[in-house]
């Protein structure tokens, strides 16, 4: 039995957002941490490693920087890492980078134990898009915004949230699940872990190695193969100071009353 985790290195948003003229993110410029809901994943992934003593394999989609926070979930307990990394995908919007990464998955070999976990969505884009998209093209059953997850044998028990409660399903393995935040908090890498991360295998998928598979389509990867693209992001303007009005007589009703009536808000 092995699970598959897919993880995402996406800019830190608590901190400086930089924008380019022509309204693209300059990540190169951003501090960079790896997506919130997939650090779930991967904690969710390691406990049942911890019970069940099965193989844990990270992948991602980025440059080759990237590397660097595959090392980081090896240090936490991973197995092995998978950096999916070309020209040729480059610009790749939620459609085609969902092409490649199934395409990577299949080249890891996806069996009837094993298990696909990815995060709920990134806080870069906030689609949700690209798990459920794996599952489709894998043709593997999905179970999404996974708040607990119990296995047993080749069954899988989750809990889903939903805006008005929860949801439990059962699924056969193989599946793939979408995780939430509520699921756990993940754990830290230890000094043990920080030393093995660097024995432990971290390959990268380019084209050459990809391209065999029928999901990898030039027409359907990369910025051209997009069906989507982003028109314009930018900054939003940072907010003034607010005012404070003290007290609650007569007086500062009015004068509430007037500033509001002054911005046609009444």
């Amino acid at each position: 039995m092995k699970i598959i985790v897919s993880i995402k290195q996406v800019p830190d948003t608590s901190g400086k957002v930089a924008v380019n003229p022509d309204g693209t993110l300059n990540r190169a410029s951003m501090q960079t941490i790896t997506n919130p809901d997939d650090m779930n994943a991967l904690e969710a992934a390691l406990k049942i490693k911890d019970a069940t003593g099965c193989k844990v394999i990270v992948v991602t989609m980025g440059p080759a920087p990237a590397a660097g926070m595959l090392r980081e979930a090896l240090a936490m307990g991973a197995d092995e890492a998978i950096l999916v990394s070309a020209r040729e995908f480059g610009g790749s919007d939620t459609y085609a980078t969902s092409q490649i990464l199934a395409a990577a998955i299949n080249k890891v070999g996806v069996e009837a134990d094993d298990i696909v976990l990815c995060g709920r969505q990134a806080i870069d884009g906030d689609t949700a898009q690209v798990g459920p998209q794996i599952a489709e093209k894998l043709h593997l059953p999905q179970v999404t915004y996974a708040a607990d997850i119990q296995k047993d044998g080749n069954t899988i028990t989750v809990k889903r949230m939903l805006e008005d409660g929860y949801m439990t399903i059962k699924v056969q393995t193989p599946c793939l699940i979408t995780c939430i935040k509520e699921l756990n908090t993940p754990r830290y890498m230890s000094v043990s872990g920080v030393f093995e991360a660097y024995s432990k295998p971290l390959t990268t998928y380019d084209y050459e190695a990809l391209k065999d598979d029928p999901l990898i389509d030039p027409t359907t990867i990369g910025l051209k193969g997009s069906p989507t693209n982003i028109f314009k992001s930018f900054t939003p303007p940072q907010k003034g100071a607010g005012m404070m009005l003290e007290g609650a007589d007569k007086s500062t009703c009015e004068t509430l009353a007037g500033i509001l009536a002054k911005k046609h808000i009444i």
